[in-house]
């Protein structure tokens, strides 16, 4: 009777102490994870956890075991009388700052996330400086990264951030993640940790020191200007076309002309109309045909009907424009060159959004020089138009070869093969804007490009003669031609709701010209919604929409000029964007 007390005795000793969890969590085990890491997580008692989890008594805690945690709606008595054993989650060191780190660069390589990095370090919430002395966790390795990663780039991961959204966002598959970033096996995706991503899958993000960071993002900006008038001036030149005849409209309407590219032009305009009325965006557009016309020009300005507007787009020929931008009636209104890639004249309020031809080149120089070294094999292929940049190349790499086309054009298949190596990389440099020597020059390097023989071609200037249907993408593709663009190809699937909706207004598939236009005028309506005039957007930064991309700089004579740029490369039949 006395043994049947005493055990009843116990058993109500231990149902007076315990309590029945409300539900329970589960846990997976990180490597390096202690017992007492947990039980400060969850704020339980050690006695509680060994209770839903017997095999820890038998076998202790193991890397991706997974553990049952009792939830309680308040504190037990166990709890309340448990001595708190204050043992650290982790030990850390000290980390000595060095030139040009960054904090998540440091995050990564010690496994940490920013937040965690902050925390442990609020000094550093602004920036990190030469020579800090700072807490990181101490890690049994330390993986550093190259100043310059050009296989990766480098993604932050957001709050509520899953598998699903970064794949949408940055076109990459959670077994890619997993197999770049081996330790998402044991934590999973966390706020704040910092990821491998292959190079080439960056989405509509810039590349910032290789980390991925977000554009200025417009539309989901604060609207300050909600009614915005402009002023649209194309050569439709619709005085020209025989209406009466269905077959001569039809076949102008079919030609590449003046035409044709006004109409695919305003159709882009539409569009980007469409999409700024559904932000609450009103805009009251009014076209003119400028008729390439200067008597007309003079009609248009004359009647005053482009004095009310808040901004000007067009004309698209830069004679034409340079007419309206001389106007003093005009003066004071911005007047955006939309189009052709060929100078205007910098006067006030003139904003040309196309990059120049020298700012191509001077960024071109800048990323070839972080590209070639005396490693290389470099040659240089100018022809006599492009001897002030053969020299500014030869300048620049001294070690490199130069090969002179012949008087028609074209390249000796002797000289070719006779001045490319076998045993190390063999990168060109093709300055010309002939399309003869432009088909003579990648049909022989394509050619030499072997197994035995790596040839790449570079030019710091991509022409329009590069357009010619002749040029096959699995041509440029197979000698990987890298150049400096102010226009991207749409890629997919990113933008496939962009096509598709297009399509369905229009009934084609939009072409460069239709891009372009949607693409300048989305980001001057945006910029003016939000800052309330264009001059004043000019500080929030880059934007970027489905091709292009805005940077204006200062100019003499309050003039501005975008400078923004693609470094692009074909790789089979993609072309991706080269970080630089």
């Amino acid at each position: 009777m006395r043994r049947l007390l005493f055990f009843l005795l116990v058993i109500g000793a231990q149902l007076s102490f315990s309590q029945t969890p409300q539900g329970f969590l589960s846990h997976r085990v990180k490597k390096g994870e202690t017992f007492e890491e947990i039980l400060k997580q969850y704020e339980i008692t050690e006695e509680q956890l060994f209770e839903y989890n017997p095999l820890l008594g038998e076998i202790g805690i193991k890397k991706r075991m997974s553990l049952r945690i009792p939830v309680y709606s308040s504190p037990s008595p166990l709890e309340e009388t448990t001595v708190e054993v204050s043992k650290p989650i982790y030990n850390y060191t000290i980390h000595t700052v060095q030139p040009k780190e960054t904090k998540w660069r440091l995050a990564y390589e010690y496994g940490m996330t920013l937040a965690e990095l902050d925390s442990l370090n609020p000094q550093i919430k602004d920036g990190l400086k030469i020579g800090q002395e700072i807490q990181i966790r101490n890690k049994e390795y330390r993986e550093v990264l190259p100043e310059k990663d050009s296989l990766y780039n480098y993604y932050k991961v957001l709050p509520a951030e899953g598998y699903y959204r970064i794949e949408k966002k940055l076109g990459v598959s959670r077994a890619v993640l997993d197999s770049l970033n081996p330790s998402l096996t044991e934590t999973g995706l966390q706020q704040g940790m910092i990821l491998r991503i292959p190079d080439a899958l960056s989405g509509q993000l810039k590349i910032e020191n290789d980390l991925l960071v977000e554009r200025v993002n417009l539309k989901d900006s604060l609207f300050k200007k909600k009614s915005i008038k402009i002023g649209l001036l194309l050569p439709f030149r619709a005085n020209e076309i025989v209406f009466d005849s269905i077959e001569d409209t039809k076949r102008t309407l079919e030609e590449r002309n003046l035409h044709t590219i006004s109409l695919d032009f305003y159709s882009g305009v539409l569009h980007a109309l469409e999409q700024v009325a559904a932000l609450g965006i009103k805009v009251d557009l009014e076209t003119f045909d400028t008729e390439n016309n200067f008597s007309r020009l003079k009609e248009i300005v004359d009647s005053k009907a482009l004095e009310d507007k808040d901004l000007l787009v067009g004309p698209l020929i830069p004679a034409n424009f340079d007419f309206i931008s001389n106007q003093a009636s005009l003066s004071e209104l911005p007047k955006i060159a939309p189009l052709s890639t060929r100078p205007v004249a910098f006067r006030k309020n003139v904003f040309q959004s196309v990059t120049d031809e020298k700012r191509f080149r001077e960024h071109m120089y800048t990323f070839l020089e972080q590209q070639l070294d005396t490693t290389q094999n470099v040659v240089i292929v100018a022809d006599a138009e492009n001897r002030m940049i053969e020299r500014e190349l030869q300048s620049r790499f001294p070690w490199s070869i130069r090969i002179r086309p012949e008087a028609s054009d074209y390249l000796l298949p002797e000289l070719v093969d006779s001045l490319l190596i076998d045993s190390i990389p063999n990168k060109i440099i093709l300055e010309t804007q002939s399309f003869p020597l432009i088909a003579s020059a990648l049909s022989q390097f394509g050619a030499q490009n072997t197994s035995e023989r790596d040839v790449q071609v570079f030019t710091t200037f991509r022409s329009n003669a590069y357009d010619n249907e002749n040029l096959s993408r699995k041509a440029l593709g197979g000698i990987r031609f890298t150049y400096p663009s102010g226009f991207k190809p749409l890629e997919q699937p990113l933008e496939r709701d962009f096509v598709k909706k297009f399509v369905q207004n229009y009934g084609k598939p939009p072409n460069k010209e239709a891009i372009r236009a949607h693409d300048v005028v989305l980001d001057v309506i945006l910029r003016i919604a939000v800052a309330q005039d264009l001059k004043s957007s000019l500080d929030l930064g880059e934007t970027q929409y489905q091709s292009n991309r805005f940077l204006y700089s200062k100019n003499q004579n309050e003039s501005y000029s975008n400078d923004s740029i693609y470094i692009l490369e074909h790789s089979g039949y993609e072309i991706l964007e080269r970080k630089e």
